[in-house]
């Protein structure tokens, strides 16, 4: 016997438990029991089909082996082309290859999205293509040979280009992993940014990824041809240099053969070395910093496109780096292509419209003032007001020019601010003929300046910035040697 005790507080007594009590108690085990058989049969039930699917899935893999595809020799000839001339080859047989970067497998027919570096292409298998071996275990980005007719869509579908390759044969030429190692496992929306940077050689597979590195592309290809129109040629100045040009503290430094070396930080230098000889010269040159930053601004290796241009003005240089940046990018808007790629990667990309604003330092200081951008006080970390003579701050800088919402040439910045070469305002000698180009929500892109003409003026400015003229000698001579005004800017690639 059995005499169950109940109680519906902590602090009430044990009492004997009431028999409409007692029975909803059994009635609530019975369901409770009921539910725990059912579930165990349906476990068992599933636990069969699974086994019974998993025999049969291994059967069809296992006829899948005796499938051997051959190419029918009496079909006309298969023209091996790019994903991207498959346009003009509709209701033609062609030949292409490349990696598996879609799949969709249904019971008869396999959907694949083919990627060559050109395009992307809808490839449908059907019949006894889609039931090999090869073909039932098919993965992403694996590489693959696939023969067939060139067809439009039919009407209400889509595909990359409006177009698909219908296979009549196909060949695996090299599978991925699938499983644990498989490449969406490595890889996908949910992953880390830590681990997507470990796995960099894969994300650039991605379309976004690869969007990216083709709209830079056409953006150098732009400058290029820019530069070309305006009579300005491209040479290549030396990344191991042994001076310095943004100062010391951040120089990569390394051992030349006994002999102290760095990395370089601007090409300018050598640059204006090629003016008396080239005339307008540019360069497309990797540049180095040494700053352990973490900010979007801060790369310790990028591309520098540079130019230096003799017989110039301030006003000119301002001018010509104006005339750059609108018809580069027009030419890259110009491009249905590419310019399709820049309103994907950034919707809300607004070509630059001419003339840009030009902003004296001293009346941005006011500006930021009026508008209540203040800036943190280095010794109180209070916020107040800018005064002249301070580095207005990348956060300053972006909010007033994304208020502002047009391009800013910010110009004539305190030479204590400016690197040694830079030359001063004539009857403003406290200021330099300096400008940083500030893009609305991006920030500065561009920074230039008119450079000191005078050897004597710049022997002085190796003394201010404490630098040994002597490694400098063949950046003096160009003052010694048939001097000239002349400017230049740089600008960071990525």
């Amino acid at each position: 016997d059995v005499s169950i005790l109940t109680r519906k507080q902590p602090t009430d007594e044990w009492a004997a438990i009431t028999p409409t009590a007692l029975k909803k108690v059994k009635k609530s085990y019975e369901l409770h029991e009921k539910k725990m058989k059912k579930a165990a049969e349906n476990k068992e039930k599933l636990d069969k089909e699974a086994a019974e699917m998993k025999e049969r899935e291994a059967k069809r893999l296992e006829e899948s082996k005796k499938i051997q595809l051959v190419e029918d020799a009496s079909l006309p000839p298969a023209t091996k082309v790019k994903i991207r001339g498959c346009a003009n080859h509709h209701e033609k047989r062609v030949r292409v290859f490349g990696w598996v970067h879609r799949l969709r497998q249904q019971k008869e027919n396999t959907f694949i999205v083919l990627r060559d570096g050109s395009g992307y292409l809808q490839c449908f298998i059907s019949g006894k293509l889609a039931q090999t071996y090869d073909a039932l275990t098919l993965t992403l980005e694996s590489t693959v040979e696939i023969v067939g007719t060139m067809k439009p869509v039919p009407e209400g579908k889509t595909a990359p280009d409006g177009h698909e390759l219908i296979a009549d044969y196909w060949k695996l030429i090299h599978a991925a992993p699938s499983g644990d190692d498989a490449f969406s496992n490595k890889i996908n929306e949910h992953s880390d940014a830590s681990l997507l940077a470990d796995y960099r050689h894969l994300v650039l597979r991605g379309e976004k990824a690869a969007s990216v590195l083709r709209v830079r592309a056409a953006m150098l290809g732009a400058f290029r041809t820019t530069f070309e129109k305006l009579g300005v040629l491209e040479v290549t100045p030396p990344c191991m240099v042994q001076t310095q040009v943004e100062g010391g503290a951040t120089l990569f430094k390394l051992d030349y053969y006994g002999q102290p070396a760095f990395l370089t930080q601007s090409s300018q230098l050598y640059l204006e070395t090629c003016l008396p000889s080239l005339g307008d010269v540019y360069c497309v040159q990797e540049s180095f910093r040494a700053e352990n930053s973490h900010t979007r601004r801060h790369l310790s290796e990028y591309t520098h496109l540079e130019a230096e241009l003799a017989f110039i003005t301030f006003d000119d240089l301002m001018t010509h780096i104006e005339n750059v940046i609108c018809d580069s990018v027009e030419i890259i808007l110009s491009d249905p292509v590419i310019s399709k790629l820049v309103y994907q990667l950034n919707p809300k990309f607004q070509q630059p419209k001419r003339p840009f604003m030009r902003l004296d330092y001293r009346d941005a200081i006011k500006w930021l003032n009026e508008h209540g951008i203040k800036r943190e006080d280095e010794t109180t970390h209070e916020m107040v007001d800018h005064v002249v003579g301070d580095d207005i701050a990348e956060a300053a800088e972006r909010k007033m020019t994304d208020e502002i919402g047009v391009p800013i040439f910010l110009h004539k910045f305190p030479r204590e601010l400016k690197a040694f070469y830079m030359k001063r305002v004539p009857g403003d000698e406290d200021y330099t003929e300096s400008v940083d180009l500030l893009m609305p929500n991006v920030g500065e892109i561009v920074g230039g300046s008119m450079r000191i003409s005078d050897m004597q003026e710049l022997l002085e400015g190796y003394k201010r910035e404490g630098i040994d003229p002597a490694p400098y000698y063949w950046f003096t001579d160009q003052r010694k040697y048939g001097t000239c005004e002349h400017g230049g800017y740089g600008l960071g690639v990525e």
